[in-house]
Parts: structure tokens; sequence; C-alpha cells
């Protein structure tokens, strides 16, 4: 078992993580593929058991009366893990309003955001990851029964499904910036 006694600099204070399930900590797998998102108290258990290693710390810190311990940002399996190959995000309106990052495809704005068919249901559209994108009120009711082309709006981006990475960052408010060379993005 490690401990780590990393006494924090004087120049800085370092904030005290007063409840440890709400920093959420990237958990990779040891080739570093991301796996999951956990709560800072089940990371630093992993680390303490040795079935984990630090990789990343947070500005925060755990304090005991004999350590102080970096809340860590990104951890890393020792082992590997299996998983299946295909580890598909769940289609719903929350994960589509993720992938879009909360703005209308269309016009970028943030305001009263729906779901629209690309294709249209009535001419044949499908209700996939791939035809369906976030959309303001003012441009879904602006584009109605049409394509895009056919409405001369054109998407400012091409849906796809989105990858775990993306499906990461939309999903958990405290999103670190020292994930994205973990997630790619």
């Amino acid at each position: 078992m490690t401990s780590r006694k990393d006494v924090p600099d004087t120049n800085r204070r370092p904030r005290v993580a007063a409840d440890l399930n709400a920093p959420r900590v990237l958990v990779l797998n040891a080739s570093y593929e991301p796996l999951h998102v956990t709560s800072a108290k089940r990371a630093i258990t992993l680390v303490q058991y040795g079935v984990a290693e630090i990789l990343e710390d947070s500005d925060d810190v755990v304090r005991s009366p004999s350590t102080v311990m970096p809340v860590p940002s990104v951890i890393r399996l020792r082992r590997y893990v299996r998983r299946p190959r295909v580890h598909p995000v769940p289609f719903n309106r929350r994960n589509v309003l993720r992938r879009d990052t909360f703005t209308c495809q269309y016009c970028g704005s943030p305001e009263e955001l729906t779901m629209d068919h690309v294709l249209p249901r009535s001419r044949g559209g499908r209700h996939t990851w791939e035809n369906v994108v976030t959309a303001c009120r003012t441009c879904n009711q602006r584009k109605g029964n049409r394509t895009p082309e056919e409405a001369a709006m054109p998407l400012r981006t091409r849906p796809r499904a989105p990858t775990f990475g993306v499906y990461a960052h939309g999903q958990f408010a405290h999103w670190q910036p020292q994930w994205t060379r973990y997630l790619g993005g």
C-alpha cells in the first residue's frame, strides 16, 4: 500500500475537498483508454489499495491527522480491464443536447432548445444519432418539414453518434481541463 504525503506549497493554499462525492475523477484503463468517471472517494480508495495510480491531480486536497493527499483528477488502473468493444452512448434527448453542446446546430443559440430531424420523419427520416440535431424553437419552426438544404439552413456540424469522450465531457458539470489530453478532444 502506497501512501502519498505531498505537502502543499505554502504560497498557494489548495482547496480542501469538503464532499468527496462531488469531485469527479476520470478512470483510464491500463492502456490509457477512458473507462468511466467516478467520485473522488472511490478514486482515492482505488489508489490507496494499489489498484490504480494517479496521473493528474486536481486543486483539491484531502487531509487526515497523519497525511495530506491531493484529490486525483485522472487515475489509471494498474491492470487491464477487458470491456466490450462496442460501448454505445444511449440515444436520448439529454445526450443529443450534450453532443451538440447545448446549442442550436443552425444558428448557435442556447435558448429554447428542441430536437429536430434533419430529414423529417414524415419524409422517411429515422430517429437516430445521424438524423437528430439540437435546434432552437425558432430555427425548428422555420425549417419545418424541409431538409436543411431546402430551407437554406446549413448545419454547423454533421450529426453522428458521440464517442465516450464527448459523452463524458457533457455528462459531468465538473469537467476538468486535464481530461482533454486523455479523451482526445
